[in-house]
């Protein structure tokens, strides 16, 4: 059996696609459920988010269980499979392991580093053990992933990457001046809802500005961010924040009393174009601060002609290297994900030979078993305490002989390549594959009954 990921997240698919192709907690449930139904799936989990739908599997064929999945995500979500197919990524065997390990990380999160993730993994496992679709190979994936999650955040500074970013990237627009003073009293647009957002939206109020206006798609949202920042303990309560959430369709009006933007949603196309801009500030002259978080941008970069405008985004951040000390946590935990997946590849690697080894013992047992019972026929006159004393010898003999080759096998099973050894051992020894497989469906049995 095979580990596969069959998903679409932001880094593949517009919000708009994301959006129709969100799982109902309901068809959650049905689609495990029929995805371990699936005749080349045992198992299954789904990580559904705002930013990414993927599911999990252990498969007995790649092609066949890319097309089940890929069908299967379709048929229970709101989008169909010939919309959503551009959009699919398929990841198998170690770049699966890798692409949740780097997930559970936050690498692949649209703030890098952010630790919400790792409690969505927890309740994707939740659920599939739940419903008993998770065996032996997802649980011990996903259960390590949230380890591999926690290694990064306790052993790097990977969950302030995203902060990081804000704070420089309003550090390059306040132009050597202290945040704080340069904002102080300001009014500031934030378009956007999502985690990068929220983060300027946060690092705006804290900073002192005046007012502040949320725009985004789903107007719902942004209410939400706004209700967070004035609510008791939040961080415009003490300061009486003016703040306000409002469709994108009022983002011009608000673009013409702002003095500082800070956009960051997952749109593909630009949300705020020169013309835009420029329209919205015609007879303003006063300093606009545009600081462009998104990527792809979000921020016509022809907004720089604009008179008194001032536009930092990633591009410049980078320039500017903004992101050396991010760059260098980034680096830490993609060593950090590089060796646990090679760690978890070696565990699985060793663990797919045991039902072998099991089963060789296990015939083994049966053989001194037949040739005892056979002396038993020959020696009629031995006594219990006889019987046993030569029962004990020969299952020691047998015992020692198979220590050092078993022990051998499962290291040689462990490396890169060393999927064959299990074969070998089967063929050297004429074992039942049957015998084998049983072994096997009884380790997933008890996986998932412990689960």
């Amino acid at each position: 059996m095979s580990l596969l990921v069959v998903g679409l997240s932001h880094r593949s698919a517009p919000v708009s696609v994301l959006e129709r192709a969100a799982l109902a907690p309901e068809s959650r449930g049905k689609l495990l459920q029929d995805a371990v139904s699936a005749e080349p799936v045992t198992e299954s989990a789904v990580l559904s988010t705002c930013n990414r739908i993927e599911v999990y599997a252990d498969v007995d064929k790649f092609h066949g269980g890319v097309a089940e999945l890929s069908s299967l995500l379709a048929r229970h979500s709101g989008a169909g499979l010939e919309e959503l197919t551009p959009y699919l990524y398929v990841h198998y065997e170690d770049r699966a392991v890798h692409h949740l390990f780097s997930v559970a990380c936050g690498l692949d999160s649209m703030v890098v580093g952010e630790g919400q993730i790792l409690g969505q993994i927890k309740d994707a496992l939740a659920v599939a053990q739940e419903l008993h679709t998770a065996g032996r190979l997802l649980n011990d994936l996903f259960q390590q992933a949230l380890r591999v999650g926690k290694r990064a955040h306790s052993e790097t500074g990977i969950d302030k990457a995203g902060q990081s970013l804000v704070t420089f990237g309003l550090e390059q627009l306040a132009a050597g001046q202290d945040v704080e003073s340069w904002a102080q009293g300001k009014r500031a647009l934030v378009i956007g809802a999502g985690s990068m957002s929220s983060l300027a939206a946060t690092t705006l109020v804290r900073a002192g500005v005046g007012e502040l206006a949320v725009g985004n798609r789903t107007v719902e949202r942004a209410e939400r961010l706004v209700q967070l920042l004035t609510e008791p303990g939040g961080p415009g309560a003490a300061t009486g924040l003016a703040a306000r959430a409002v469709a994108m369709t009022s983002v011009p009006q608000e673009l013409a009393l702002a003095d500082i933007v800070v956009s960051c949603t997952g749109a593909t196309g630009l949300v705020l174009a020169g013309e835009m801009v420029a329209a919205a500030r015609e007879g303003n002259t006063a300093p606009l601060a545009l600081l462009d978080l998104a990527m792809p941008r979000d921020i016509d970069a022809a907004v720089h002609r604009i008179e008194g405008a001032h536009l930092v985004d990633i591009e410049s951040l980078a320039d500017a290297s903004a992101d050396a000390p991010m760059a260098a946590d980034v680096d830490k935990v993609r060593g950090i994900v590089s060796d646990e997946v090679a760690a978890f590849g070696a565990a699985q690697r060793a663990a797919h030979i045991t039902p072998t080894v099991v089963a060789l013992r296990t015939m083994a047992s049966d053989v001194v078993s037949s040739e005892i019972a056979r002396l038993d026929g020959r020696l009629p006159d031995l006594d219990d305490k006889q019987r046993a004393e030569i029962t004990q010898t020969v299952r020691r003999v047998v015992d020692k002989l198979l220590h050092a080759p078993t022990v051998r096998v499962k290291q040689l099973a462990s490396e890169p390549g060393g999927a064959g050894y299990a074969d070998a051992l089967r063929e050297l020894f004429d074992l039942d594959p049957e015998t084998v497989a049983a072994v096997s469906r009884a380790d997933t049995r008890d996986a998932r009954e412990r689960a």
